[in-house]
C-alpha cells in the first residue's frame, strides 16, 4: 500500500560526494515503491554493537526503478552517526524504516510553483518537481546556502526549472544574500500560485513571510530533530495552528514534516506557547 512504512535491510548500491555532502543510494524496493515526494526514512547507525540507539532521519532525495527500486539519501556529516554513514561502501547493508511522514500535497490543476531549498534541504524538492511537472505545472527554483559547496542540486535545478535563482551568503555562487532576498522577485516574475520550501527553520520562516505578502499558499517541510520518527518520543513537536484556530504541539514526524507555512508558529518553535492546547493559557480537554 502506498505510504505504509516498512522496515527493511537494504544493500548500499553507491556512495558519492556531492560538494560538502554525501549521497547514499540503497536498494530498498519496498520503500521505493511506497515513497512520495516529501517522505523521509529513518536509518539505524553504528552497526549491531553500537551505543548509538536513536535512528537518524533523512528526506528521500531520489527514487529509481534500478534493482527493483532504490532510494537515495543526501546528508552532511554532523556527528558520529552521520560520520558512520559516510564511511559505508557499496555492498554494505543498512537498516531503514520508511516511508515516513506526510508528503507534499500536489495541486489538482496545472499551476506555477516556486520551489525553495536551503542547503541539502533542497534534496527533497526534485522528486516533488518531477511530480509537479507530470501534472503540467511550471517550476521555478530558488536555492541557497552560506557558500557554493553547500548549495545542493544547482545543475539539476537548471535542467528542470523554467528559471533557477541561486544565492550564497558569501557571494561564491549566484547572487550574494539569502533566498528570501530574491524570492519576492521570482514570485512576481513567475506569477507564482504556490511556494514549496524545505530547509533550515529560519529560512522557512522567511519564505512563509514572503509568500504571505503575496497572498499565496506555502507548503514547508520542517527540519526538526527526530529520535524515533514514528511519533512516540515527542522530541520533534512544533506549535501549529489547527483548522479550529487552536495551537497544538504536533509531531513533525507524523503530522508533518510538511505543513502549511502560515500555520506554523515559527517564533515559538522550541517552546510551548502559553496559549497552546493543554498549556496554562490554552484550551483543555
Amino acid at each position: 500500500m502506498a505510504g505504509s512504512p516498512v522496515q527493511v535491510t537494504g544493500t548500499v548500491l553507491t556512495t558519492r560526494r556531492v560538494d560538502a555532502y554525501h549521497a547514499l543510494t540503497v536498494v530498498a524496493p519496498a520503500i521505493a515503491d511506497r515513497s512520495r515526494p516529501g517522505h523521509f526514512v529513518t536509518v539505524a547507525v553504528g552497526g549491531p554493537t553500537t551505543s548509538m540507539l536513536a535512528r537518524r532521519a533523512f528526506a528521500v532525495h531520489d527514487v529509481k526503478p534500478d534493482y527493483g527500486g532504490t532510494v537515495e539519501l543526501v546528508f552532511g556529516v554532523r556527528g558520529r552517526g552521520t560520520a558512520w554513514l559516510a564511511d559505508l561502501r557499496a555492498r554494505d547493508t543498512l537498516d531503514l524504516v520508511g516511508p515516513l511522514g506526510r508528503p507534499f500535497p500536489l495541486p489538482r490543476d496545472p499551476c506555477t510553483c516556486v520551489l525553495v531549498g536551503g542547503e541539502y534541504g533542497s534534496a527533497s524538492l526534485f522528486a516533488l518537481a518531477d511530480a509537479l511537472q507530470q501534472r503540467g505545472c511550471r517550476i521555478d527554483f530558488v536555492l541557497g546556502a552560506p557558500s557554493a559547496d553547500r548549495v545542493f542540486g544547482a545543475l539539476r535545478a537548471r535542467r528542470m526549472g523554467e528559471t533557477t535563482t541561486l544565492t550564497t551568503e558569501d557571494g561564491s555562487l549566484g547572487m550574494r544574500g539569502t533566498v528570501t532576498d530574491v524570492l519576492p522577485g521570482v514570485i512576481a516574475d513567475a506569477r507564482a500560485d504556490v511556494v514549496y520550501a524545505c530547509g533550515p527553520m529560519p529560512m522557512l520562516r522567511g519564505v512563509t513571510a514572503v509568500a504571505a505578502e503575496f497572498g499565496i499558499p506555502v507548503q514547508v517541510a520542517v527540519e526538526e530533530a527526530m529520535a524515533c520518527g514514528i511519533g512516540v518520543c515527542m522530541t520533534c513537536v512544533v506549535p501549529v495552528i489547527g483548522d479550529d484556530g487552536v495551537t497544538r504541539m504536533v509531531r513533525a514526524c507524523v503530522e508533518g514534516p510538511v505543513f502549511r507555512g502560515e500555520r506554523v508558529r515559527f517564533d515559538d518553535v522550541g517552546t510551548i506557547p502559553f496559549d497552546a492546547f493543554g498549556a496554562p493559557g490554552g484550551r483543555h480537554a
